[in-house]
């Protein structure tokens, strides 16, 4: 479902004249409105990795299962009590896939060293999302607040057959309330939907979802870009053009890292300089970056207007981060650095990434362009 809509009618859709489109695409390799350089944090990582100790009675099954035996990765990341709390994806090896996957918590006094709780948080049950959610699982969080301290998570359940992007609220946490499909309407009940980015106005260290134009903004998709938009954080309508297609606001290229496809990382960050979102991408090893092996996942920088989320104002012409490591290069899936969890902590930012599908890591960055 995928529209290769004209700048004109782009232009027309969001309110914007054809100047908007007039800005250079590919600027500096670090251009001043990117996150200054990410430096892995050799010494502690993987931050997370697998266990078999971790025993749950799972409520579909009726048994005990090994939660996150197999593989723990793609985690969430929020600052809380002057703590940063991971929501990550693990998953245990069993089933017809091989692994169903289920939201864990770890908490850290550091950023760099964490607690797992024992039992998942988040996870298939009897309930009214059983048949989107099993035996797949629950897949990729995403967490933002709102201006009254709900949390808000994107994640994305897999039924076997079709991913598609979900909802859920808590208060704490650790309790959740699921809503459902993210996009209600009958026509996107089979749509092919991943990983929800919403925009985000930094307030201390609480990334709270902002209101632009009167909507919420979320940028979401695993192959182009799309966006999303709401009134009340909780039900959303995708941008489409008259036709009634997805408008996709930010394409795979060809001859770079990110030619194969493009996947919002954490949260869109709005700065002084438009909205920032971190985004993941793979390697087309026919048509993009020749030094990079096929299907590599490396994070680049795309840059938003400020006042219209849907025009893209410039991008990176280099990826920040790509696998490097032994625990990134190998594992489940060879070659992923994948970014999903970011927070403000003790004067930097802590971005959480999954390496090779199998465990997480962190990097740093101590700066980004005015956020105000």
């Amino acid at each position: 479902m995928k529209n290769n809509i004209s700048l004109a009618s782009l232009a027309l859709l969001v309110g914007v004249g054809l100047s908007s489109f007039n800005a250079p695409l590919y600027l500096s390799d670090v251009a001043n409105w990117q996150f200054s350089p990410f430096t892995k944090v050799d010494a502690v990582n993987p931050v997370l990795t697998p266990s078999d100790k971790q025993v749950f009675t799972c409520p579909i099954l009726k048994k005990e299962v090994k939660w996150e035996e197999k593989d723990v990765f793609n985690p969430a990341a929020v600052v809380r009590d002057g703590k940063v709390y991971l929501v990550y994806r693990a998953e245990d090896k069993i089933g017809k896939f091989a692994g169903t996957s289920r939201l864990g918590l770890a908490i850290s006094s550091d950023g760099l060293h964490f607690k797992k709780e024992a039992k998942p948080i988040f996870y298939p049950e009897n309930d009214a999302q059983k048949s989107l959610e099993w035996e797949g699982g629950c897949e990729d969080p995403r967490i933002v607040e709102s201006a009254q301290g709900q949390y808000i998570m994107t994640y994305t359940s897999y039924d076997g057959k079709t991913a598609r992007l979900m909802l859920a609220t808590s208060k704490d946490l650790r309790k959740w309330t699921k809503h459902g499909l993210v996009f209600k309407a009958p026509k996107h009940h089979n749509t092919w939907s991943k990983s929800g980015a919403i925009v985000v106005d930094k307030v201390g260290d609480k990334m709270i979802a902002k209101k632009i134009n009167g909507k919420y903004w979320m940028y979401w998709g695993d192959t182009d870009l799309f966006m999303a938009t709401s009134t009340d954080l909780l039900n959303w309508m995708p941008v489409e053009d008259a036709k009634g297609q997805l408008v996709s606001v930010l394409k795979p290229r060809k001859g770079y890292f990110d030619s194969k496809l493009v996947e919002p990382g954490p949260y869109a960050l709005f700065t002084t300089k438009g909205i920032v979102l971190l985004y993941n991408s793979a390697n087309n090893g026919q048509t993009g970056d020749k030094s990079l092996p096929d299907m590599t996942y490396s994070a680049g920088q795309a840059l938003f207007d400020a006042s219209n989320p849907a025009v893209l104002k410039d991008r990176s012409k280099k990826y920040f981060m790509t696998p490097n490591k032994p625990y990134e290069m190998t594992g489940q899936v060879n070659n992923v650095c994948f970014v999903e969890g970011m927070v403000s902590f003790k004067n930097q930012w802590f971005l959480y990434y999954g390496t090779a599908d199998s465990k997480i890591a962190v990097a740093t960055s101590q700066g980004i362009p005015s956020l105000h």
